[in-house]
């Protein structure tokens, strides 16, 4: 019996995983398909998924090499029209073939940097008058409103919403405790909203500081204190993403003791 579709895209892009050692699939592209709020064209070893202008394509990887890629891309561009963006997570050779043979353009490269939670941390400094703590539930109007504004050019996240919000939170891994914020007497400055993946993996999920608070450090004090609260649950690394064109982010990163490699790259293709 074939698998129902939402089944079947969990089950090949597993699959995908494992052998490309990247999840085809992000967290916005999984909770659309939970929530069944994403198109998708389903074949036995292969699927297209649409989520917001975004398309993930994946085939199986014993199923790989026959034009069963090339096959869907086209479906899905008479299907959903230009203007579409396609992420290639880990930098897959295949899909830079895929795109360059279908005349996708690339245009964002986003880096994982990542660090081991046994070189030592510097010590957590807060600046006078400024308190970090975690969050409450009373913040939740705060915290998207300092997102907003701190990610107003930023393609994905600058959208998050109180629903959007709220659907993050419901996911199984949401601790309060690891949503860190700073505020002073007019109120938030920013948050630094970490994430442990499980036992071994945590990551700088989202770092944000208000535009009227940058320039006082906060940013670095913020991902420090979320480093300290990951070393703290006995993780073995961390992880961040970051566009890779955004030199003043990589320094900061860099200098707390992150790193990139090559391979550790998400490429985004766009359709003209």
């Amino acid at each position: 019996m074939q698998a129902p579709v939402p089944g079947r895209v969990a089950q090949i892009a597993g699959e995908a995983a494992a052998a490309d050692g990247a999840d085809p699939l992000d967290e916005a592209a999984r909770i659309a398909l939970a929530d069944g709020a994403a198109s998708v064209i389903a074949e036995d070893d292969a699927f297209a998924l649409l989520h917001a202008g975004d398309l993930s394509l994946v085939v199986r990887p014993t199923a790989r090499g026959r034009g069963l890629g090339s096959a869907l891309l086209t479906r899905a561009e008479s299907s959903y029209g230009t203007g579409l963006t396609a992420w290639s997570h880990g930098n897959h050779p295949a899909a830079a073939r895929l795109a360059a043979r279908h005349e996708w353009e690339r245009v964002r490269d986003l880096w994982v940097m990542r660090r081991p939670t046994s070189l030592p941390l510097p010590a957590l400094e807060v600046p006078d008058g400024v308190t970090i703590r975690s969050y409450r539930d009373s913040d939740a109007a705060d915290v998207v409103a300092v997102n907003a504004a701190a990610f107003a050019d930023h393609p994905e996240q600058g959208a998050m919403d109180l629903d959007n919000l709220s659907r993050r939170m419901a996911e199984p891994w949401f601790d309060p405790a690891g949503l860190l914020v700073a505020e002073d007497e007019s109120g938030m400055l920013g948050f630094h909203w970490t994430k442990q993946h499980d036992a071994r993996l945590g990551e700088v999920y989202v770092v944000g500081v208000a535009p009227a608070a940058q320039g006082r450090g906060l940013g670095k004090v913020l991902t420090l204190a979320g480093l300290h609260h990951l070393a703290g649950l006995g993780v073995d690394e961390v992880l961040l993403y970051v566009e890779s064109d955004n030199a003043p982010a990589v320094a900061v990163y860099s200098r707390l003791g992150f790193g990139h490699a090559d391979t550790d790259t998400h490429v985004q293709y766009r359709r003209p």
